[in-house]
């Protein structure tokens, strides 16, 4: 996990990936395309971006995405979901240079949180998609429907450090284990995305259509095996595997089947695979 902590309980960032150690291939750098920062929010903690589902209409509330470890509530534990939880939480709205930003958006509730399967946060906003465009000319980011492709290139844009992070999904972790916490089929990056502290909740972007695959959320820092801010993957047969260095996401399509008439959530819905509470 990427989060990034104040305080003597965590010095350093949390990170997490199995991987049995070994050297990582070198990948051909990606053709980037203009990838901007519009869209992105800065939190207190983390990164996150405004997201819109492909059904939501402009008068629908807007949503914000992040990671469940970035919740002000705290780090769910194994088996947690939070759900339309209350929030006032405000979310500093970046302009597309990432030079500074244009406003603030405050929550009205956690939709959705958890730490169980997957490593995300929807907030729901008190400024629908419409409200948001008109005041700040920022257009939310589309979230894609369909499970991402081998060999995307990706970009990694962190409203936290206003920085981005450009590279290609390398592949996909079984089961990533971190801690206590297991995140299934998982985005592995190749090198370049060489995450940090304060990264989590970034979204990541799909260069040649500008839209969000996924959510960052953690990478090996010291070659650990299976523990905090030291993540590995296993597989289907049991067998661990640790790849230093090496950072992850979390896949997003899987939120769209989610979210129903006015971007509720509705766990309930056909093809909505998201852990309930």
């Amino acid at each position: 996990m990427n989060r990034r902590l104040i305080g003597a309980l965590l010095s350093t960032v949390t990170g997490a990936a199995m991987v049995a150690t070994m050297a990582t291939p070198a990948a051909a750098a990606p053709r980037v395309q203009a990838v901007t920062f519009a869209g992105t929010v800065a939190l207190s903690n983390c990164s996150g971006s405004v997201v819109r589902p492909p059904n939501a209409l402009s008068t629908d509330p807007a949503l914000v995405l992040s990671n469940g470890h970035c919740l002000e509530t705290g780090m769910p534990g194994a088996g947690q979901v939070v759900l339309n939880r209350s929030s006032t939480r405000t979310f500093q709205l970046l302009n597309a240079a990432g030079t500074g930003t244009v406003g603030t958006i405050r929550a009205t509730k956690i939709a959705y949180g958890t730490m169980t399967d997957t490593d995300i946060s929807l907030y729901q906003v008190s400024q629908t998609y419409a409200q948001i465009q008109s005041a700040y000319g920022i257009r939310a980011l589309d979230l894609v429907a369909t499970h991402p492709v081998q060999g995307t290139a990706i970009s990694v844009v962190s409203g936290y450090w206003k920085k981005k992070y450009n590279c290609n999904i390398d592949g996909f972790a079984y089961r990533l284990k971190e801690a206590s916490w297991t995140f299934k089929d998982s985005i592995r990056y190749t090198s370049p995305c060489n995450v940090i502290g304060g990264t989590s909740g970034s979204p990541i972007v799909d260069v040649a259509t500008g839209r969000v695959v996924g959510v960052n959320n953690t990478i090996n820092e010291s070659g650990g095996r299976c523990t905090l801010n030291n993540p590995c993957e296993v597989d289907q047969g049991g067998n661990v595997t640790v790849r230093r260095g090496i950072g992850y996401g979390q896949e997003t399509y899987t939120i769209v089947a989610c979210l129903g008439a006015g971007n509720q959530i509705d766990l309930n819905r056909a093809g909505c695979t998201l852990p309930k509470p």
